[in-house]
């Protein structure tokens, strides 16, 4: 019969962490790649409404887009608000947020330039047919309104 040993003072072994910075930067480029960033922080509160016939717009970077809606925070007040870009605007600055739009294009991609209005669900069209006035006046007349897919009960 064979005798068996004990073997003293030998312990797991290490682990190899020489691959550990290639396995770093593959999650690094991975989230840098599929990470989007948000082109302006929202001010207002946006509760898209349901739609059945929803399309994908193509070119987003060919949009502009309006926000309307209740301001998040309290202290702007409780009624809905215009927002273009990164702060809260008035109908009579809409021309003017149109025209900067058109002037960061090129003269080719012009006639393409769609305006998007994100609205929500419970503001009232008042707001939203000034907005689309002030659109008409500029020359604007390729409107989208953002939805989310499936019908609100």
């Amino acid at each position: 019969m064979a005798k068996f040993k004990k073997k003293i003072g030998k312990g797991t072994p290490g682990i190899s962490t020489s691959s550990l910075p290639d396995i770093i930067f593959m999650l690094l480029f991975f989230f840098m790649v599929t990470t989007t960033m948000r082109d302006s922080t929202l001010l207002v509160k946006i509760k898209a409404p349901g739609a059945t016939e929803v399309q994908k717009l193509e070119k987003k970077s060919l949009v502009s887009f309006i926000f309307i809606g209740p301001p998040i925070k309290k202290q702007f007040g409780t009624e809905p608000r215009i927002q273009l870009n990164d702060s809260f605007a008035t109908v009579d600055d809409i021309p003017e947020f149109i025209e900067k739009e058109r002037q960061s294009h090129d003269e080719a991609d012009r006639k393409f330039l769609t305006t998007s209005l994100k609205v929500d669900k419970d503001t009232k069209m008042g707001i939203v047919t000034d907005v689309k006035q002030q659109l008409r006046e500029v020359g604007a007349f390729k409107i989208n309104y953002s939805t989310k897919k499936g019908f609100d009960k």
